[in-house]
């Protein structure tokens, strides 16, 4: 086998930001993410889909980075953690985890955090067992998930108040 088919070309939007690279095509889009462009709160958890650590959005679609290619995302726009917020304006969803205390680690926050961005963008009234179910595939061994839960609700009462401002 040649070096060139090994790797490919490719041209992905990540948060905003176009990046052109070059990549082995057996290379997963977390290592991607984390390993060539330094956006590490993408997390590796499993490696095999099954907590939610990885999970990041492809045009707007929860996926998990772990069980996708890097080139798959060829042409598409991918939005890590760090596109949701800042840590100088968190974005509600981040806001509401924080004062809801719906992490204690960390380690699984961004998964959780992006699962419900995408959840909450289709879903802005959920109930407790709408938001039970699309966290379903997330893990945390801390906190139990009450603590989530809240979070997830208190979040989209505010999302919906941000909606409701900008309306008027």
């Amino acid at each position: 086998m040649t070096k060139s088919a090994v790797r490919q070309k490719i041209s992905v939007t990540v948060n905003g930001v176009k990046y052109e690279r070059e990549v082995n095509v057996r290379t997963l889009l977390v290592d991607f993410l984390r390993r060539e462009l330094g956006l590490t709160g993408t997390h590796v958890g499993c490696e095999q889909g099954v907590c939610g650590a990885c999970t990041v959005l492809i045009d707007g679609q929860a996926i998990r980075s772990c069980l996708t290619l890097a080139v798959q995302a060829d042409g598409l726009s991918v939005t890590t953690i760090e596109g949701i917020g800042s840590p100088e304006q968190l974005h509600p969803i981040q806001q509401a985890f924080w004062e809801n205390h719906g992490l204690q680690c960390g380690f699984c926050t961004p998964g959780f955090v992006i699962s419900a961005y995408a959840f909450l963008s289709e879903n802005p009234n959920p109930t407790d067992e709408k938001i039970r179910e699309a966290l379903s595939g997330n893990l945390c061994r801390c906190t139990g998930y009450q603590g989530i839960i809240k979070s997830v609700k208190a979040a989209a009462v505010k999302m919906q108040a941000a909606v409701s401002h900008t309306e008027k």
